[in-house]
């Protein structure tokens, strides 16, 4: 899977759980300068993903995620791609 298509659907998980129809994200897009994503939003956007992707984060995993691309980046590893 490329970096596009990962970027294509985290974004959609982000429009889902963020109820945020136009958001459009980068790999620089972090949890500050998107309305509405909080830290309780930020569990159900890393739930979200782990059924999307058919992962587990572990706790150093998700501290060591600071935007959108050290996501892509995480779930490339973890799934492999």
């Amino acid at each position: 899977m490329s970096d596009t298509d990962f970027l294509k659907r985290i974004e959609d998980i982000l429009k889902d759980v963020l109820d945020l129809e136009d958001l459009a994200i980068t790999r620089a897009t972090s949890a500050p300068q998107v309305e509405g994503w909080d830290s309780l939003a930020h569990i159900n956007i890393i739930v979200a993903m782990e059924r999307e992707f058919s992962v587990k984060f572990a706790l150093g995993e998700l501290e060591e995620m600071k935007n959108v691309g050290d996501m892509v980046d995480l779930l490339a590893r973890k799934t492999g791609t």
